[in-house]
């Protein structure tokens, strides 16, 4: 993927420059390499002492662990194991970065880092689960389970095994992190669980190797984390959990001065994807839309309305998770439909 250093900027309140499919980073970037271990991992989006400063054209290879902290190993295990939800790597300071600003993230590579992945599902957590917000009366809260999923890196799939048959089935595996942020605004914290304006637990499967995610800086040097490592999810992560793996990431970092993304944006050389982030779902819907929407305005000339009019006909919409505290939606449009790019 190719992401112009030129950072070309237009009359708008967020243009961003193309970007296209992956390809190796410019041999002379300088790397940071940094290795997460439970021991120095967070849990909240925030202000904290970073682990490592990079610069921007830097790149960055780091590992994760997965969401249960690599916890849960084998039949037997429970989930009073997990120290903590979705422990993430960072954070780290992007020298430059200031409020106002847009930062740009090329994700170069994800590998899964292992041999099998984790998929579990307990009491209040999942989209058809009874909770605090959605009661229900009269319904016995789901059992704890937990099922373990071997990778198979050669064939590129992993494999489903039912507990209470002996049915299987293989699928493919599809690398992306579930959460991948940077400090929320105004000093907040946020738990490594919430999906917001400032990226977080999305868990969506855009976060993959050729794209690029912009996302605002609100703080000085934006304090980028990642984590939650997925080998393959099904749309709506309905039961709560993805495959979950360790993952190894390697991302290159670029700087938009003086534009601010309000909400998470992918881009690749085939189309543009913009993320609502919220509840209920319909607002999730609107936002990513209206998103996709001044972006083509922005950078692609259509007045608003008839790119309104042009989604109506070729966007794509998905659900990415719903069983998070906000639900996430990405809205799409292939490039081949939008005008050429204004420059």
């Amino acid at each position: 993927m190719r992401l112009s250093l030129s950072l070309i900027f237009f009359a708008s309140a967020l243009p961003f420059p193309a970007s296209g499919q992956s390809s190796p980073a410019p041999a002379k970037a300088d790397v940071v390499q940094y290795h997460a271990a439970i021991d120095n991992v967070k849990y909240v989006f925030g202000v904290a002492p970073p682990v490592a400063h990079l610069k921007p054209g830097n790149i960055l290879e780091a590992t994760s662990l997965d969401c249960f902290g690599n916890a849960l190993q084998k039949p037997g295990d429970t989930m009073a194991l997990v120290k903590g939800d979705n422990p993430l790597t960072g954070p780290f300071y992007i020298d430059g970065a200031e409020p106002g600003d847009t930062l740009a993230i090329r994700i170069l590579d994800l590998q899964v880092d292992g041999k099998q992945g984790v998929g579990t599902f307990s009491p209040g957590f999942g989209a058809v689960n009874s909770t605090h917000y959605t009661p229900v009366l009269e319904t016995k809260p789901l059992p704890e389970r937990i099922w373990f999923y071997p990778i198979d890196k050669e064939k590129n799939t992993t494999t489903f095994q039912a507990l209470d048959s002996d049915f299987q089935v293989s699928f493919p595996l599809h690398p992306f992190l579930g959460c991948i942020g940077v400090a929320p605004a105004n000093g907040e914290a946020r738990s490594s669980i919430v999906p917001a304006e400032f990226g977080g637990n999305m868990d969506a499967p855009e976060v993959s190797a050729g794209n690029t995610l912009y996302l605002p800086v609100n703080v000085s040097g934006a304090l980028f984390y990642f984590g939650d490592g997925h080998a393959a999810m099904g749309d709506g992560e309905v039961a709560g959990s993805a495959v979950e793996v360790p993952m190894r990431a390697r991302f290159q970092f670029e700087l938009v001065k003086g534009k601010h993304a309000g909400w998470p944006r992918f881009e690749n050389e085939k189309e543009i994807m913009a993320a609502g982030v919220y509840r209920p779902v319909d607002d999730a819907v609107r936002i990513a839309v209206t998103e996709l929407i001044h972006w083509i305005h922005a950078d692609y000339g259509l007045s608003e309305l008839d790119a309104y009019e042009l989604l109506s006909k070729v966007a794509r919409i998905h659900l990415t998770e719903m069983v998070d505290p906000n639900y996430v939606v990405v809205a799409s449009v292939e490039k081949q439909y939008l005008p050429p790019k204004k420059h």
